[in-house]
């Protein structure tokens, strides 16, 4: 499915209650009464059926070693069970099932059991911190004291923070930084679903319910990029909008959830889980198409920048598609602009002050050429139809003004040709039930390798092909 790493959850118990981190996977099976499930463990896992809990576990992560997966160590809860809700007693320090020295102590043997286990590459102190009795000042007293802890046992894993309410809140940190003895490893955790935000995504508009998410967002943890610090977004659940951003804010994530199904969750055997990429008896992936559209982003676009004299790759920008997860791109040079994966795309020039988006290295620029009608690539720059200003709340609509009788539109997909149009523009008044996604794009930095191999036309040749063609429009690229 593409992805390199597992964010494993684990029970604070596990690690610090004897009598059950010995308990052998078949009669923790047993004793939940999962009688009928013990054959099909048997026939898949007979290697680890008999191991106790913390063994199978510690397979588990070696397994994924084995096949060049990472992982980070995820606290997810202290009793085990199914996670989360205000009342559980798990909430936050102080509650029935949360002692504070317990976690530490938690922490620092579940270190010391993976030091030197080169593919867990971070811990993840705490998962979801909720409830009545949570506040800040207990926040930064234990959490400092668990990222040290940590840090003492095994200097090699990033350290993991996740906020408040449910992870959906570290504004805090705008006045108040955490104070660690180490740097260059601390990475905050934030997760992020369509429901978090209330009935808006059913109700809104999407242009103007994605941009009051994306404030809220940036103000509640995005700024932490703008601080310097790593964003892991450790689950999530609003794709087309969290797609265009990701790419642009460049910032981690891993998808709740890869299971299908449960052997047993809150009393039900077998229940169904619908956020699983697989379906439920896992045979195959539930939404492909969804799998397409991430793909997308599971490489990452940018990387070190290239200084004079130093390594590192040269910058450029892509116009990436959320909905579909591609990049424009071109088969040839008398083909329509279409989308396509984004190490095919070219490289792209916009200007800001000119507004024209032009690919790198050459005199071609982006035109509208009229109402669902392809865009074209042409080397007359200075008309309204090539200049593209991104507009709307969600700030992902590209749009310009035809030439001849002055409509604005947008850059669109004509998602049955896969050509790059230009149509009227949708969503931008306050009207909920309209879909803008296809006319979602994204102009963003990359430092990709690109892997282009139709040449195109540069410089001279690119005016020589004109002159001969009368300045005639070329109808490719991208």
């Amino acid at each position: 499915m593409g992805f390199n790493c597992v964010r494993l959850t684990w029970p604070l118990f596990l690690a610090t209650n004897d009598s059950l981190a010995s308990t052998t996977v078949r009669h923790s099976f047993m004793n939940l009464g999962l009688i009928d499930s013990i054959a099909g463990f048997q026939a898949n896992n007979p290697s680890i059926i008999d191991l106790s809990l913390i063994n199978a576990y510690q397979a588990v992560v070696s397994s994924l070693g084995k096949n060049n997966v990472m992982v980070i160590l995820d606290n997810h809860i202290s009793k085990p069970g199914w996670c989360c809700s205000k009342f559980d007693g798990s909430g936050f320090f102080g509650d029935q099932y949360f002692n504070p020295d317990l976690w530490i102590k938690g922490l620092t043997m579940m270190a010391t059991l993976f030091k030197g286990t080169t593919n867990v590459v971070g811990m993840s102190l705490r998962n979801e911190f909720r409830g009545p009795t949570q506040n800040v000042n207990d926040w930064y007293r234990y959490m400092q004291k668990g990222a040290e802890a940590v840090h003492a046992i095994n200097p090699d894993v990033l350290v993991i923070l996740s906020r408040l309410t449910f992870d959906k809140d570290l504004s805090f940190l705008i006045k108040r930084p955490v104070s660690l003895s180490f740097t260059g490893k601390l990475v905050f955790e934030v997760h992020w679903y369509g429901f978090s935000d209330g009935l808006p995504w059913k109700r809104g508009n999407p242009n103007h319910v994605c941009g009051r998410a994306m404030h809220q967002f940036m103000r509640k943890a995005g700024f932490v990029l703008e601080q310097g610090h790593p964003l892991f977004l450790s689950e999530f659940g609003v794709p087309k909008l969290f797609v265009g951003w990701q790419i642009e804010l460049d910032f981690d994530w891993a998808l709740w959830t890869l299971a299908g199904s449960y052997y047993l969750k809150e009393g039900v055997s077998g229940f169904d889980e619908v956020y699983g990429l697989f379906n439920w008896n896992w045979s195959e992936a539930r939404n492909s198409s969804f799998l397409d559209r991430i793909s997308g982003i599971q490489l990452p676009f940018q990387g070190p920048i290239q200084q004079p004299g130093q390594p590192g790759a040269k910058q450029h920008k892509v116009i990436f598609h959320p909905l579909t997860g591609q990049c424009l791109q071109r088969k040839s040079l008398l083909e329509p602009l279409n989308l396509g994966p984004c190490t095919d795309s070219e490289a792209w020039i916009y200007n800001t002050q000119q507004k024209t988006i032009t690919i790198k290295g050459t005199y071609f620029c982006l035109q509208a050429d009229g109402l669902n009608k392809p865009v074209k690539l042409g080397v007359i720059c200075s008309g309204s139809t090539s200049k593209w200003e991104p507009i709307s709340d969600s700030n992902m609509h590209l749009s310009t003004k035809l030439a001849h009788h002055g409509a604005w539109v947008c850059l669109d997909v004509d998602l049955n040709s896969n050509t790059i149009v230009t149509n009227t523009c949708k969503c931008l008044k306050i009207h909920h039930k309209c879909d803008p996604a296809s006319q979602w794009f994204k102009i963003v930095s990359s430092t990709r390798s690109l892997n282009v191999t139709t040449p195109f036309l540069r410089f001279n040749s690119v005016l020589d092909f004109f002159r001969k063609n009368m300045l005639g429009s070329l109808v490719a690229l991208a």
